[in-house]
């Protein structure tokens, strides 16, 4: 077996995890039973190496992992769905029938609607991503932006409005990630993604994946999503620093435009502090562990459950903590 990074991501009363051919989505429906749904999946960077060079490498897997993620969540958030169909249907049942002349339409059967469902969920998704990316970059990158540029009003100092920028942003951004946390379903998603974070340290420290186990770990982990998002807001400020323009819409420009890049750079940063264990790692890692302090949770034994039939999804980790134990991967 070889070493391969599993990554993965919190979804609504579940967790998704990504290994290197599949990705499995483990959630827990209302009656309390996990379901499992295990999708083959190969990357591009795999499918053509152009694709897999340092920074591009990045880009592609940023966009796959935001692919990736809306549609795992919206596919968790179905399952709950159709628990509300079920309770009204439910409740309609329990009415006293009326009379009715009218002719009854035909019924659809399940197979049928989720044929129906699955032809419209991939425009759905893709239109849904793209909106999303929109407002993200509107409200992470143009908005500091705009507001910093009237800096220029009282200093022709560029070194001075870009760090200005580059703070605006970060505090928008942990203002964001606060104000979230305070929510209670997203409190509940956050202790997934502590779940998911721990089982994700279990099987890498070699230890069988087993509730008690799994409790024991740290719920940070250095490849984490959020670490990766605060990577980018400080790589921001200094790929910024290189363009020296008070025009608005140069500059507003200028933040769409190196959006890619700045992903390409933070992903190279991720991946170094992911594979390394050593005093710079633990540096490019600290800003990213301390912000996990706002995104993750301790999680009860059942969200623990989950995340390890999310692993046993993706890989056989009996045999992967066997290696782990015995430094026996391929090379």
């Amino acid at each position: 077996m070889k070493r391969v990074s599993i990554g993965g991501q919190a979804v609504l009363e579940g967790v998704m995890m990504k290994g290197p051919k599949s990705y499995a989505l483990a959630v827990r429906k209302p009656d309390k039973e996990i379901e499992v749904q295990v999708t083959p999946y190969v990357s591009m960077g795999e499918k053509h190496k152009s694709l897999s060079i340092p920074i591009l490498r990045g880009v592609v897997n940023f966009i796959e992992s935001l692919y990736i993620g809306m549609k795992t969540l919206m596919a968790s958030s179905e399952y709950f769905e159709d628990e509300e169909e079920v309770k009204t249907l439910d409740n309609k049942a329990s009415e006293p029938v009326k009379e009715d002349n009218r002719v009854a339409e035909p019924v659809k059967s399940e197979a049928k609607k989720k044929e129906e469902k699955g032809g419209s969920n991939t425009g759905y998704l893709v239109l849904t991503l793209v909106i999303s990316l929109v407002i993200a970059i509107g409200v992470f990158m143009l908005l500091p932006a705009f507001v910093a540029n009237f800096l220029y009003k009282l200093t022709s100092n560029h070194l001075l409005v870009n760090t200005a920028e580059g703070i605006l942003r970060l505090l928008i951004f942990l203002g964001y990630v606060a104000l979230i946390s305070r929510m209670e379903d997203i409190k509940r998603t956050f202790m997934y993604h502590g779940a998911e974070h721990k089982s994700i340290n279990c099987l890498e420290a070699g230890d069988d994946l087993t509730v008690e186990n799994v409790r024991k770990h740290t719920r940070f982990h250095k490849r984490c999503g959020t670490s990766f998002v605060f990577i980018v807001m400080i790589v921001s400020i200094f790929v910024f620093m290189f363009v020296r323009t008070d025009t608005m819409w140069l500059r507003l420009l200028s933040r769409i435009l190196l959006v890619p890049l700045i992903a390409g750079i933070s992903y190279e940063f991720i991946r170094y502090a992911g594979k390394h264990r050593n005093a710079c790692s633990n540096v490019l890692s600290a800003p990213g562990l301390w912000v996990q302090r706002l995104t993750t949770k301790e999680p009860d034994d059942e969200m623990i459950e989950v995340a390890i039939r999310s692993v046993e999804g993706v890989i056989d980790w009996h045999e992967y903590v066997e290696c782990v134990r015995n430094n026996s991967f391929e090379v």
